[in-house]
């Protein structure tokens, strides 16, 4: 089973037929095209790759144009693949629209996105450091970090320190998030808790492997 790209929209909340409020994602699913099978006698390995969205002709580069021209797909804006052991079943082609269909029977998904970015943070933000005494003699130490170093041997900072640095913007994947409700005809999913990324940002929902 193949995964989808989807547009997050924003988080709400519904009310359970127990009475209680569960906090929602709402992921906007457009149309997925498949725009190449890559198999494991010719590629060696198994994966169905598949575009979505509208990207103008001015933005593709020329091999870009080249690729969607001769598998006939219109361009999308980016290009992603997802493993399936079960494409000698034909149950895939070039050109075909992929939908939220394929989720029917699943209870929990994988969702992968770009966090949001903070920027260059402390260690109190970034790592959640305790800070230190606000009065009694500290003037302007309230937020630095301590030490971070050793004696002479090894006489440096071993890699991995938790330091201040660039917060956010990088690939998080929350696994085993509940699907609440699918809506095929407005093309949405609603997924319980949060997920990474900002609005209309593009996420990568797969199928749940570990229960």
């Amino acid at each position: 089973m193949i995964g989808l790209i989807g547009k997050k929209i924003g988080m709400t909340r519904i009310f359970l037929d127990n009475g209680s409020a569960v906090p929602i994602t709402v992921i906007k699913v457009e149309e997925n095209r498949i725009t190449q099978i890559k198999k494991f006698e010719i590629d060696g390995y198994q994966t169905v790759q598949v575009t979505v969205g509208v990207k103008r002709n001015r933005l593709l580069k020329n091999s870009e144009i080249g690729f969607f021209k001769r598998v006939a797909v219109s361009p999308g804006k980016f290009l992603k693949e997802f493993k399936d052991n079960s494409i000698k079943e034909e149950r895939y082609r070039i050109g075909q629209k992929v939908g939220l269909d394929v989720f029917y029977n699943l209870k929990r998904v994988n969702i992968s996105g770009i966090s949001k970015g903070k920027g260059f943070c402390g260690t109190v933000k970034r790592w959640n450091f305790k800070t230190q005494d606000a009065s009694h003699g500290n003037s302007l130490s309230h937020r630095v970090p301590g030490s971070i170093g050793q004696n002479q041997t090894p006489g440096r900072v071993f890699k991995g320190k938790k330091m201040a640095g660039h917060m956010g913007n990088k690939r998080i994947t929350i696994k085993n998030l509940k699907i609440i409700r699918i809506d095929e005809k407005k093309g949405l999913i609603l997924i319980q808790g949060s997920i990474p990324g900002g609005i209309n940002c593009y996420v990568i929902i797969n199928p749940a492997v570990s229960p």
